[in-house]
């Protein structure tokens, strides 16, 4: 064991080492000092840039935080929007599968003739929409405003891009262009959500939710039975069951817990989604109009959207219905049909003004 004389020593060697870089009163630093006072009077001034300046507020500084993470955000959608569409492909397959072997053979053996005819039209219809209104969300361009020098009206310039924006046009940092009428970018479509595209996306949203809803609730009792089943694996001694009724029992219980849990997150997205077509608005508007309601608020003025038409007109303009008829061609049929504006010049459809001059 060391002596407490080595262990003065060796304090008192580090004392004079420290002396010897300290400077001398009056005298110049030394090169290790200078450094941490340069460090530190770097980190000082960097500090007092970002917070103390007039041209920095909270929203700048955030931006300068998470940019990192709005780098990896977007790079990464980019990539995995094939992955996503793959998934979606994938997992839709497997319950069309698991439909057509399991569950299907059961309703044709015990349900009556009008229930076999009601099940096998209504859920056929959903499928056919689901599978075109997916097929064109994830085909059809969103739209882009031209990029050649034009006498489409602008209310602004994107700062990206460098080309005039028409109204409700947004950039869209992971297609690195801009959007008319821009939603949001989804990647389980791989695609922009916007002016051409808008109508798909909704109407695959709302069919897919009803599609997984009516696949739960026809498998539920089924579901019951395949997880009694399953709970009595682990009885002793444990029943007999063969292999294809051990893959049935697995298969339908995939498919209540994939269907019910995609029934719930994505009926919320639609229900959310409808609140917003019904208001007139996109994703992106919701957030800029709320903060220019709060503006005005402030100065005691009411903030009015102008591309709210009411509520049954702004569904009128989105699935293009002009006539009656419409509603069962346009939005329970498939049809390709483009909508009323081009997505540059946004006004009240007039075949829309002709029928209703009164909005809601």
């Amino acid at each position: 064991m060391r002596s407490w004389r080595w262990q003065f020593s060796r304090m008192m060697r580090l004392c004079l080492r420290w002396c010897r870089l300290c400077p001398k009163r009056g005298g110049r630093p030394s090169k290790p000092q200078r450094k941490l006072r340069e460090l530190w009077s770097y980190w000082k001034l960097l500090l007092n840039s970002l917070y103390f300046n007039s041209l920095t507020n909270s929203d700048t500084c955030l931006d300068c935080v998470f940019e990192p993470v709005y780098w990896i955000v977007d790079n990464v959608t980019r990539w995995f929007g094939v992955v996503f569409v793959c998934l979606v492909i994938a997992l839709t397959s497997s319950v069309l599968v698991i439909v057509y072997l399991c569950l299907l053979p059961v309703i044709l053996n015990t349900y009556p003739l009008q229930w076999i005819v009601w099940h096998l039209t209504y859920g056929h219809w959903v499928l056919m929409m689901v599978l075109f209104h997916y097929y064109k969300a994830t085909t059809t361009s969103p739209g882009h405003p031209p990029q050649v020098k034009s006498d489409t009206p602008s209310v602004s310039i994107c700062k990206k891009c460098i080309v005039p924006k028409p109204a409700r046009t947004h950039h869209c940092s992971i297609c690195n262009t801009c959007i008319l009428k821009m939603d949001h970018h989804c990647p389980w479509l791989n695609n922009c959500v916007g002016h051409f595209n808008h109508r798909y996306f909704f109407s695959f949203c709302l069919y897919m939710t009803m599609g997984c809803m009516y696949c739960s609730v026809s498998c539920k009792d089924m579901f019951i039975e395949a997880y009694n089943a399953v709970e009595s694996y682990y009885q002793t001694p444990p029943p007999l069951f063969s292999f294809r009724e051990k893959m049935v029992h697995k298969s339908v219980i995939f498919i209540w817990v994939l269907t019910s849990s995609v029934a719930v997150a994505l009926g919320g997205l639609t229900l959310w989604h409808a609140i917003l077509i019904t208001l007139g608005e996109t994703s992106v508007e919701r957030h800029i109009n709320k903060k220019e309601v709060r503006r005005l608020k402030e100065k005691g003025k009411v903030f009015r959207n102008p591309y709210h038409y009411g509520k049954i007109n702004n569904w009128k303009v989105l699935f293009g219905v002009e006539e009656t008829s419409h509603w069962l061609t346009r939005v329970l049929l498939p049809s390709s049909h483009t909508p009323h504006e081009d997505g540059l010049v946004w006004e009240f459809p007039q075949a829309l003004a002709r029928r209703d001059p009164m909005t809601i």
